[in-house]
């Protein structure tokens, strides 16, 4: 890969009297990427966030962004930054376009009237452009916030839970806007609760929790190396014993010998396409035994799964 455009080592954040919320981060984030943060509340996404865009001061470790170190020379690489962040920080009697017209002016560039009606345009909020933010639903309150921080063409864009409280066709909606801004040569870091925005979206997914990064990887060899496939097959017949050439597969009887269930899949499987061709080995394995199904019904994990066995193991360390 090209060389890291935000670069983040032994990143630290304890408050005082309080818990560790940033515990040595190690991240490197690439141009023109989206990478997902995925974690529970209280995990440190927002205070990642927070230390990079300088909102929170960090009690240790080197932040670099575009070759700038962010200690020393904030001022440079923070105006080619943006935040889309949770909570709508706004005049909510100011109307759309003067608020997004004040972020464009915030970091020194020149009135820009053009510009501002394409962003608005683009996040469907011309028609809205006079009307009070006050007077706008959520999801547009929301996008203003997307507004506000493109105002000034940021190169690397934080986008903290971009789709937190808003409904899944408006959801969907912003994937299209963020697709579309990644189209344009925008890197982008979102973090999420919704694993699924993570599995549609991005190209590297981060796992974080108690302020450590526990894996960063991209999301289609995370997938394929901890994923898991798992088959129900149904036989004709009830079946007392595994022959031995079923046996060499991960595969258990249930349901007093008239199922076989298989978990096996990603590095486990050893197998080009994973589980699912062990599964198809096995079933040419059960017809040249003899053994008759009536079903087969295959699963393979998402990524959510994968998120959830991966917290678990670390709850249970």
């Amino acid at each position: 890969m090209h060389d890291p455009i935000l670069s983040i080592r032994g990143l630290t954040k304890t408050y005082k009297n309080g818990p560790r919320a940033l515990d040595s981060v190690d991240l490197d984030i690439y141009r023109g990427e989206i990478f997902a943060l995925l974690g529970p509340n209280g995990a440190g996404k927002t205070t990642l966030i927070g230390a990079v865009c300088g909102l929170v001061r960090p009690t240790g470790g080197t932040m670099h962004a575009f070759g700038h170190d962010l200690s020393r020379d904030w001022r440079s690489a923070r105006a080619r930054i943006g935040l889309v962040p949770q909570e709508l920080a706004t005049d909510m009697f100011e109307t759309v376009s003067r608020a997004v017209a004040y972020s464009q002016g915030l970091f020194g560039k020149p009135s820009d009237p053009a510009r501002i009606e394409e962003i608005l345009r683009s996040l469907s909020l011309w028609d809205k452009k006079d009307a009070q933010i006050r007077a706008l639903s959520g999801g547009m309150k929301r996008r203003v916030l997307i507004a506000k921080a493109l105002a000034h063409d940021p190169e690397l864009l934080f986008l903290d839970e971009p789709t937190a409280g808003v409904d899944v066709e408006l959801r969907k909606d912003m994937w299209q806007q963020i697709a579309a801004l990644k189209e344009r040569g925008v890197t982008i870091i979102l973090t999420t609760h919704y694993i699924e925005e993570a599995e549609e979206m991005a190209d590297r997914v981060g796992i974080i929790r108690g302020g450590r990064i526990l894996m960063v990887d991209e999301k289609r060899a995370m997938m394929e190396r901890l994923g898991t496939t798992e088959a129900v097959i149904a036989l004709a017949a009830p079946l007392a014993a595994l022959p031995p050439t079923i046996a060499a597969f991960p595969v258990e009887i249930a349901s007093g010998g008239m199922q076989l269930i298989y978990r096996g899949g990603g590095t486990s499987s050893g197998e080009k396409g994973g589980g699912r061709a062990q599964v198809a080995q096995m079933t040419q394995a059960l017809t040249r035994a003899g053994i008759e199904y009536t079903s087969l019904d295959i699963h393979d994990s998402s990524l959510e799964d994968i998120f959830v066995t991966l917290l678990g193991e670390k709850e249970a360390a």
